[in-house]
């Protein structure tokens, strides 16, 4: 959920603290005051999640020795300078120190609102940046995204600990929605290249020519640099690879061999052509290929993972049940069954949004999931005997995540997991302990 955005509004004195900050606030901003250019830096931090809006003469700390205050704590937090007659010059040093902007009194109340809600969402993307790169920079929390028991996501998140550490380029091949472009972040996020740049590109969402100056240069854009510069020492993930034409083929090799090795800038190359019965090897230049595919990462297909199937419905469940204020929806044996054993053509993109759409109906009171899997698949069944799977696989998978659920409601208290399962102590112990379960996990 994104962040509010605030405005702190600096003036000593005090009918223009208010007559800003109500104006602001009907233009639907969240204002706070302050007396002093003092008490405002007990409050503003690096990451204030807001604008500052600051008188230039006030007594005690001034504006300008404000403004250098805040810049040398967050030199991208946007501060809104208010001058008056005759400080016009001043404010034009202040923004040759960092000022967003300034406005000249007496201003048009309707210029402050425009000026604040740029400065809002300049703000905004940089927060967000900067969460993004504090998330790519801790392996630990991109990989806890990475969910899943089964021997395939074990082996996986092993796959990525090592390749991570390497400085070869990667090619990640799998099916459409099976998180390619999550496991570019892991790998990015554990390895050696952690917090520096990482850039994503799709191949196939700009024509040839503009794809080749977006990569390569020259860019049109004043002062933008092309990725392979922008992302100079950290990782740059192609997404549809096999979009490149031969062109770009090219020129990505000559870019490739230009680095040598160790590559300063890592190339993750991400590839989807698995269900169009095509390799990324068949539309790829041989060279360019073998040097993509030094190092490559298959990801499995949702329905080989099993049981993992249930623990992210699960998951999911709780997450949407709590963003729409909502219960999560209840899963039936027979509906446990037909989630395992549906084919999932969208692998776990398809499973998010039928997630979404069970808790919605749940929130009404109506539908099934059995319902939304018959209107993405005609190849649901109402038995649990598909793919030769005995059905004591599916009874343990749903008697797991039942278990799991419970103890998840009921934050780990045994005797009422015990109380609604009808269970003896010993045999929920028993049967937590053949499943993994440990009680810790749930306080």
């Amino acid at each position: 959920m994104a962040q509010a955005m605030k405005i702190a509004i600096v003036d000593d004195e005090q009918d223009m603290r208010q007559s800003i900050s109500q104006w602001l606030a009907l233009s639907g901003f969240d204002t706070e005051t302050f007396a002093s250019a003092e008490d405002a830096l007990k409050a503003l931090g690096p990451d204030y999640p807001g604008v500052v809006v600051s008188d230039i003469r006030m007594p005690g700390m001034d504006g300008m020795q404000f403004l250098k205050r805040l810049m040398g704590n967050d030199s991208a937090l946007p501060v809104i300078m208010i001058t008056g007659h005759g400080d016009v010059p001043m404010a034009v040093e202040a923004m040759r120190m960092g000022a967003y902007d300034f406005l000249e009194k007496p201003f048009n109340p309707d210029r402050m609102t425009e000026l604040a809600k740029k400065a809002t969402q300049a703000r905004r993307l940089t927060l967000d940046s900067r969460a993004l790169r504090k998330e790519l920079g801790d392996g630990d929390a991109v990989m806890r995204k990475l969910i899943g028991a089964s021997p395939v996501m074990e082996r996986l998140r092993e796959d990525i600990l090592d390749l991570g550490q390497a400085d070869g380029h990667v090619l990640i091949e799998g099916e459409t929605g099976t998180g390619k472009t999550l496991v570019a972040h892991a790998l990015h996020a554990v390895g050696s290249r952690a917090g520096k740049k990482f850039t994503v590109q799709s191949c196939a969402a700009l024509e040839d020519e503009a794809l080749g100056r977006r990569l390569f240069g020259p860019v049109d854009d004043d002062g933008a640099l092309p990725l392979v510069e922008a992302t100079r020492g950290g990782t740059l993930v192609l997404e549809d690879i096999e979009a490149l034409n031969e062109v770009n083929q090219a020129r990505l090799l000559s870019y490739i061999n230009e680095q040598g090795t160790p590559a300063e800038t890592r190339i993750v190359a991400i590839c989807n052509l698995q269900e169009q019965g095509k390799t990324c090897e068949s539309v790829l230049r041989p060279d360019l290929y073998y040097r993509l595919a030094a190092l490559k990462i298959t990801l499995p297909p949702l329905r080989q993972r099993g049981e993992d199937i249930l623990t992210l419905f699960t998951r999911l469940a709780e997450q949407f049940a709590e963003e729409y204020g909502c219960e999560t929806p209840e899963v039936s044996a027979q509906e446990a069954a037909q989630l395992l054993q549906a084919p999932w053509p969208g692998n776990v993109r398809q499973l998010i949004n039928l997630v979404e759409r069970a808790v919605l109906q749940n929130r009404r009171g109506s539908g099934s999931i059995t319902s939304l899997l018959m209107a993405d698949t005609d190849d649901v069944q109402p038995v649990m005997t598909t793919e030769g799977k005995p059905l004591k696989e599916y009874v343990e998978a749903f008697e797991r995540m039942l278990i799991d659920n419970t103890m998840r409601r009921h934050k780990g208290s045994i005797v009422n997991v015990m109380d609604e399962l009808c269970l003896p102590r010993r045999t929920l112990n028993e049967k937590m302990a053949k499943y993994g379960l440990q009680r810790s996990d749930y306080l």
